[in-house]
Order: structure tokens, then sequence, then C-alpha cells
């Protein structure tokens, strides 16, 4: 898995008494994402799928709508003490018609891999206006569809399967078949991620696809999913109130508690078959 997990020891205590062994941590570590050779913004994230990741966050922020929008993405500069690329330092260069990042766009400090906005520079910036409208969708989902997906996930879950700490997030079709698979210690970056995988397979905008996350569906998250025209998301835990009110906003179903054969369906239920 390389620099996705690293082995430490741990004291571990039980019943039966305590004994020193070797566990695996999912890796932390910060990328900074520069525009055109200017910093633009610092994530803590899980290493790997780094330039899906930034294509991800420049659509999700409303930067670039197509994989014809960026010119190239190559690491520079971050390397360690033994002068070793650390490979946490990201340049994007955007094609010659896509206008710089706006002002709005910069974080005054860095993202947290818990939070996705809460750097914004400006708060107004927060709630963006998506150039791929999700409300004209006409996906329908059967509630077996979406009850199979926890599950499906789970199964591709890798990294957590030996760590135990990670997000994760799923593109998937009217099947239930699960198109990509993210993880990463941040759940905005693990949808960045997917989005990104989307973008550059030319997939954007995914009217026929829903988002499935592994934790809670926050305003950030229903956020990007309106910005590559999701339709629905679906999450097995719970939204927040400001996520409800977003989705209505966008015309996105949203599911949560997504659990067994039981979910609760938010808004937009019009786009599950079966509901009254």
């Amino acid at each position: 898995m390389g620099r996705l997990t690293v082995r430490r020891p741990v004291r571990r205590f039980s019943s039966h008494g305590q004994r020193v062994r070797p566990d695996t941590l999912a890796v932390e570590e910060p990328m900074e994402l520069r525009v055109g050779g200017k910093a633009l913004a610092v994530t803590m994230r899980t290493p790997g799928s780094d330039v899906e990741l930034a294509h991800g966050f420049l659509l999700s922020e409303g930067v670039i709508g197509a994989r014809a929008d960026v010119l190239t993405a190559r690491y520079c500069d971050g390397v360690d003490d033994s002068g070793r690329n650390t490979y946490n330092v990201l340049d994007v260069a955007l094609a010659a018609h896509v206008p710089p990042p706006e002002a709005g766009v910069e974080r005054n400090f860095y993202t947290t891999s818990s939070c996705g906005v809460c750097g914004k520079a400006a708060l107004d910036a927060v709630r963006l206006k998506t150039r791929f409208d999700p409300s004209g969708s006409t996906l329908n989902l059967t509630p077996e569809v979406l009850a199979g997906l926890p599950d499906a996930l789970r199964e591709r879950q890798r990294v957590f399967a030996s760590t135990g700490g990670l997000h994760a997030a799923a593109l998937f079709d009217a099947d239930g078949s699960l198109l990509v698979v993210r993880e990463d210690v941040g759940r905005h970056n693990a949808v960045d991620k997917a989005i990104g995988w989307a973008l550059l397979e030319e997939r954007i905008p995914l009217a026929t696809c829903g988002l499935l996350v592994s934790g809670r569906a926050s305003f950030e998250l229903v956020q990007k999913a309106a910005m590559a025209g999701i339709p629905v998301l679906a999450a097995v835990s719970a939204p927040s109130s400001l996520a409800v009110e977003l989705a209505e906003e966008h015309g996105i179903t949203l599911v949560g508690f997504l659990r067994g054969e039981s979910m609760n369906v938010y808004c937009g239920a019009e786009r599950i078959v079966g509901a009254d």
C-alpha cells in the first residue's frame, strides 16, 4: 500500500493483560495545491490519487469544468531533509481559456482532514453556483439498489480494512454498480478524488450517477455533488440541516442513515422508485 499506511508499535490493554504489537495506521500528510505556481490551498490528506484530488477540488470550487481546462498537473518543490521529493506539492497549469481562481477560492491557512470549507477566505464563496444543474436528471433508484451500496463499498475499502481510519466515497450507477471508490482521512478529499476521477475520464456532468459516502452528509459534500451535476447523495450516517437545505435548493435527492434495508430520504424522494 506504499505511503497509504505505516506500521507503528502500540501497547494494547485488554482483560487478558497488555502486550506490545505493531499496528497499521492511515497516513496523513499535507498537500499544497498551486495553480500557475501560486499557492491556492493546503489540505491534510492520505497520499495517493493526488492528481484526481486536485482536479476534483478545482471543479468543486468552480475553477474548472472539464479535463481540457487543465494543461498539466505535476509535483514540484517539496523535499525532505535528505533532498528527496515528498510529493506533497502539486502545481496545476490551467489552459489559456480558463481564468485564474477568484480571490474567494483561496484558503486563509489550510483545510483540515475533517473540514473542507473552514479555511475559506470569504464566507460568500462557500455557497457556489454550479454549471451542471443536477435538478433535471432522470436518474431513478430502487430502495433495493440503495440498500446494497454500503456493503459493496465496504468490500472495496482496502485501506480502511487494515487501519479503520479512513473515509470512503464512491460513484455508482442506477444498477448499484460502483464505478470508482476512493479513500482518504478527509471525507471531502475522498469525494474530490472520486469526482476528479470522473473528470479525467470525461464523465462530467455525472447526471446518471449517485454519490455514496461512508460517513455523514455535510453541507460541503452536497455542494461538491451539485458542482459535479450529481443528482443523488447517499450517506451511511446523518446529514446536517444545511446539507438538506442545499440539497433541496439544487434538486438533489439526499439519503441518510443508509443501513441495511432502512434509510431516511430527506428530500428528492421522487427519484426513489415506489416512494409515495
